[in-house]
């Protein structure tokens, strides 16, 4: 393999390696007349002095030109001499033996290989690398001369984007380490054999997805040396839904399979009462889609170095779905005159779309309707490794004025006053839902987020919308970003009809609270058969949560009047816990308290939601709902007890889990509204570690580890892991089973090294249990003063 021979002429140890020609040319001759140890090269005064005065005109000699004559040819060149493998007799050759370059790389690609397999990108349709972030490949690279740990350094350079900076995460060095960690870049040799090393190689699982270019830098006592850049050894970085640490993390393996791997779908249109379906191929594997879907990126002109995060790249997909603005993928046509291109009802898939636009450098293609938008919408999101699917809305209203409401303004005689009219309903609209933990927003708006490609309405300037929270939508939270108002009034604004006065002013005469937002519609998991969703973006029409729901978002939108304010709001709605909180496998104690501050009575309908989320807050489960009328008394402080027993939410846990208890309510006299969420988590008992004998550096010890098993349950396979600096390094140890409620201990020997205070770290893991650890201080005797 080609590479680039750094300057090295400052080395000493090197310093007849400049004029080396492995015997090419008479520098030898020269070269022997000087002493080895002056680390210089012989030369003309003249050209000296000419080089100090003007180096642009005489610069030094590069080792650059050096470059063809260290790449190539040494092997044949020895054996052409017959010196089998023995340095030429001029003892310039050593330079083969000095520095230490990359021959070859071994990316092993195939496609039926441990890394396209392993990575869940065995279906791409082509032969390059593609991985996931997150997780680690392997890699042979083939050296001149074997690697020595001891003398020589190895790392790799992967750079993406226009302009790669290290700072940026668009410039990864990746250094060769010891151990492996799970949460950043490294690379460890797994395997040596003779000149070829294995390198197992970690990345970030916040990495910039996209296309990295590839070097490998080397460096031993003779200098450094970078190898060229061969764009065969491309890698082609993804989001990973299968790594617990990226922000696309989806637990469940049958929805991966559908939402992510499936490369076909189906999209649902007609009415509400007449539903028709048609099968779209997705075709996110297909050969070019993904150098088209990275094309698509690279049009949007948005700096690689956000590319990293899916909230921000699935927004700037949105945008580059449609052409209004950016020259995008789609340009839409409602007009019926599709003369100049291809009517929208004749695509059946994505492939065909993505690849003219590609191929034509960016001319959007022509036309594009809702549904359109929308396919390839969800081949671009699975594309790139973020789950997404299809989703249609039937009665799906268009809110023009952010007032959350679809509004009809008449005149006196009751007949529609068209120019004001520009709000619709439409027979069905066709969206996505994409998938992704939503850590810029408060927790449990994490899980799946609506965006929406079709141009209807500018967000920031751009014809772009999402991703919005469905749960933030379903609670009509649309404070919270991106566009949580448009998809709100999607799928549940009332329809409010405005009579236009003498004056000239309107007033609301009717509304309808039923008309907008039925039978959302996608393709179930595994199946052709279609899953209603609408409950993931609405509560049941006309329930106490659907109309506080609607009342809280329209209070944000520019038609507050249309909703009756409260007469009064003089009740309070808090939840405490006491001391550190609920502990896991026992039942879950907290208060609700009810303030009533007003001299007459309230009854309050309040209703409560108890959710499972994972710490990232994507929503997991609903476990638990309940609705209650509380009265209150005036001037009373009403306290009762909320709660849920273990059976209630054992089946539900994950890792580092939290609950949310969402209360919401409607004070019956006034209309007031009271809502409030509050988030906890269940405490996990300790480690009782007890250290057993004297402490003394170079002495064995031991200590002894205790644990009561908190759950009515067996703990499966678990595993302690213990460690202490200056007393031992990490140990694992593979207990086995522990039993309901069982109380175990294990004791562990072990000699210091160091003096002084240390500390002594356990934990404990399985699968049913987690987040499970202890400490203790150990005070170290030194040597002298045990004696």
């Amino acid at each position: 393999m080609p590479v680039e021979t750094r300057s090295i002429r400052d080395r000493s140890a090197v310093g007849r390696f400049p004029s080396v020609t492995l015997g090419f040319g008479d520098d030898s001759e020269e070269e022997n007349e000087e002493p080895e140890e002056e680390g210089v090269t012989k030369e003309n005064a003249c050209r000296r002095w000419l080089r100090k005065v003007c180096p642009c005109c005489c610069p030094q000699p590069s080792d650059n030109d050096l470059t063809d004559t260290v790449v190539t040819g040494i092997d044949e060149l020895e054996k052409d001499n017959g010196t089998d493998g023995e340095k030429p007799g001029t003892g310039d050759s050593e330079l083969d033996e000095l520095l230490l370059k990359v021959q070859s790389i071994d990316l092993m690609k195939s496609k039926s290989g441990v890394n396209r397999t392993e990575h869940h990108t065995n279906l791409y349709q082509s032969d390059n690398l593609i991985i996931r972030r997150g997780q680690n490949f392997q890699m042979w690279i083939t050296l001149s001369r074997p690697f020595d740990p001891s003398t020589d350094e190895l790392h790799l350079n992967l750079q993406t984007g226009s302009l790669p900076a290290v700072s940026k995460g668009t410039h990864v060095i990746v250094p060769l380490v010891g151990e492996l960690q799970d949460d950043r870049w490294g690379a460890a040799v797994v395997k040596q054999d003779g000149r070829r090393i294995k390198l197992s190689v970690n990345s970030s699982p916040t990495a910039v997805i996209g296309q990295y270019r590839l070097t490998v830098e080397t460096n031993c006592a003779s200098g450094p040396v970078v190898s060229t850049h061969d764009p065969a050894n491309d890698i082609y970085m993804l989001f990973n839904p299968w790594c617990e640490d990226d922000s696309v993390f989806m637990d469940s393996e049958e929805e991966k399979q559908e939402y992510v791997l499936n490369d076909v779908g189906r999209i649902y249109y007609g009415t509400q009462n007449q539903i028709g379906v048609r099968t779209w191929n997705y075709g996110q594997f297909d050969d070019g889609i993904l150098a088209a879907c990275l094309f698509v990126l690279e049009k949007s002109g948005t700096p690689a170095s956000g590319w990293g995060d899916p909230v921000n790249v699935s927004r700037i997909i949105s945008a580059m779905i449609n052409s209004p603005d950016d020259r995008g993928v789609l340009e839409g046509n409602w007009s019926g005159d599709y003369s100049n291109g291809s009517s929208p009802t004749m695509w059946s898939g994505s492939v065909e779309i993505l690849n003219e636009y590609h191929k034509s450098s960016g001319t959007p293609v022509k036309y594009g309707q809702c549904w359109v938008f929308a396919g390839v919408f969800t081949t671009v999101l699975r594309c790139f490794g973020i789950p997404g699917r299809t989703v249609t809305n039937f009665s799906s209203a268009h809110d023009t004025d952010v007032s959350l409401t679809t509004d009809v303004y008449l005149d006196e005689n009751l007949e529609p006053i068209e120019h004001l009219n520009a709000d619709s309903i439409w027979n069905f609209h066709v969206w996505n839902d994409c998938w992704m933990a939503r850590p810029d927003l408060p927790p449990g708006n994490g899980g799946w987020q609506a965006v929406d490609a079709t141009p209807q309405e500018t967000s920031q300037g751009t014809f772009q919308c999402g991703p919005a929270s469905l749960a933030a939508v379903r609670y009509g939270q649309v404070f919270l970003k991106h566009d949580c108002p448009f998809v709100f009034a999607e799928v549940n604004s009332d329809k409010i009809y405005w009579q236009k006065n003498v004056d000239g002013t309107f007033s609301q005469i009717y509304s309808e609270k039923k008309i907008v937002g039925h039978l959302i519609s996608t393709k179930a998991v595994g199946s052709d058969e279609r899953n209603d969703i609408t409950h993931l973006y609405k509560h049941l029409e006309d329930t106490v949560e659907e109309r506080i729901a609607v009342e809280t978002a329209c209070s944000y939108g520019s038609k507050a009047e249309a909703y009756s304010s409260p007469t009064a709001q003089d009740v309070a709605l808090e939840v405490l816990m006491d001391g550190e909180g609920p502990e896991m496998g026992k039942d879950v104690e907290l208060t609700i308290v009810v303030r009533n501050s007003s001299s007459e009575k309230r009854n309050v309908s309040l209703h409560s939601q108890v959710s499972v989320m994972y710490y990232t807050g994507v929503h997991k489960a609903t476990v638990r709902k309940d609705q209650t009328d509380v009265e209150v008394l005036p001037k009373e402080e009403k306290i009762f007890e909320w709660i849920m027993e273990y059976k209630d939410y054992k089946g539900q846990l994950i890792d580092q889990a939290a609950l949310m208890l969402t209360l919401s309510g409607r004070v019956k006299e006034t209309q007031q509204v009271l809502a409030t969420q509050f988030s906890f988590r269940l405490r996990t008992p300790d480690l009782v570690i007890k250290p057993i004998g004297k402490a003394a550096v170079g002495e064995k010890m031991a200590v002894e580890i205790s644990f009561t098993n908190p759950l009515p349950q067996v703990l499966k396979a678990v595993i302690f892991h213990v460690e202490g600096l200056g007393l031992l390094p990490a140990r694992k140890i593979n207990y086995g089973d522990i039993g309901s409620h069982a109380s175990v201990s294990l004791t562990e020997h072990f000699v210091p090294t160091l003096p002084g205070l240390r500390k002594l770290l356990a934990s404990l893991d399985c699968k049913q249990l987690t987040q499970v650890h202890g400490v203790t201080d150990i005070t170290v005797e030194d040597k002298s003063n045990a004696g």
